[in-house]
């Protein structure tokens, strides 16, 4: 295993940490991961980038895999390919839009119906807009499809996870999270000049506050709830979003394959099932907070519960439900 000073000495530094550089001088003391045969991985934001390089990673391990895309073209594009390299050769498709929280509804039943079980949910589909719009629903775009609709479908699907356990959600946040505090008093970004960037970080600050809240309430169950962010991946929503960073760090970015690892390791790994609630980072925890007042106060983390709540129209009661709508559980 590299050392320590030295590993963390990379994380500090952002461009040893969070470049190709980082990854591979981490990776050369990584074991091979076991095989996932017999399990079910869900992955969102799978038709391209990091979630495509996610199910193919989990696919390569013998795991069943859903992918939840938005374009069913793409979607099934990802799905041929995946199968190609699927060691079981399940690979499944899901349409939904994580923006509407009336598509993720639906597609949650779906996916109750038809899997019959679900042992890993990796939530990775996000977005960064240059500008404030809205969702069908009324809600901040990047709000809607990074927090609301993440939060509604991974509550509604929580009892199959269940039903599966052990069993684990991850949720995919950025190191762009560093540099934003939780403001639950203006989630939807109407105070002042919308920064796109912004927005996005403050998102993904949401998704690492939302796993240590999951890990608390979902103790016991057998499901246990990690964030991790993967570096500078070049990937298409990279190059769209951020185009100008795209160009000046490209030859130090991580390939999506390198950049899922993590993922990939947090869903198959012995290791991250005896802990929950925790941030990584290249196959370590990592600490959630590196600037002053970038803390948040356990008053704000429930406010943001409470708010995601209102704002999904989920209810709290619905996570009691014995009944899931696949078959019985095996294995």
């Amino acid at each position: 295993m590299i050392d320590s000073l030295l590993d963390t000495v990379l994380d500090r530094s952002v461009l040893g940490g969070y470049t190709n550089l980082g990854y591979r001088v981490r990776a050369r003391s990584w074991d091979e991961l076991p095989r996932m045969d017999g399990k079910a991985v869900l992955v969102t934001g799978a038709s391209s980038g990091l979630g495509r390089a996610t199910a193919e990673g989990f696919a390569r391990l013998g795991a069943t895999i859903w992918l939840l895309a938005r374009d069913r073209e793409r979607g099934e594009q990802a799905r041929a390919q995946i199968c190609e390299w699927s060691a079981s050769g399940e690979v499944h498709l899901e349409l939904a839009d994580l923006s509407s929280l009336e598509s993720v509804r639906q597609a949650a039943r779906r996916i109750r119906e038809r899997a019959g079980r679900l042992d890993v949910l990796v939530n990775n589909a996000g977005v960064l807009t240059e500008r404030r719009e809205h969702s069908v629903d009324g809600i901040e775009l990047t709000l809607a499809t990074n927090v609301i609709g993440p939060f509604l479908f991974t509550n509604l699907l929580v009892p199959l996870l269940e039903f599966s356990a052990p069993a684990r959600i991850i949720n995919v946040s950025s190191g762009g999270m560093y540099t934003q505090r939780l403001q639950v008093d203006d989630l939807q970004s109407e105070q002042g000049e919308f920064d796109g960037a912004a927005v996005y970080a403050r998102t993904k600050r949401a998704e690492v506050v939302l796993t240590e809240l999951w890990a608390q309430r979902l103790a016991g169950t057998g499901i246990v709830v990690h964030a991790m962010h993967p570096g500078w991946t070049d990937t298409p929503g990279l190059r769209s979003s951020l185009p100008r960073f795209h160009r000046l760090t490209r030859p130090l970015l991580r390939t999506p394959a390198e950049g899922a690892d993590t993922i990939v390791w947090l869903g198959a790994a012995e290791e991250p099932g005896r802990s929950s609630g925790q941030f990584w980072h290249d196959r370590r925890k990592r600490p959630t907070h590196l600037l002053p007042r970038s803390g948040e106060t356990a008053d704000d983390q429930e406010q943001l519960w409470a708010r995601c709540v209102a704002l999904s129209g989920w209810r709290e009661e619905q996570r009691s439900r014995p009944t899931v709508l696949g078959s019985k559980r095996t294995g």
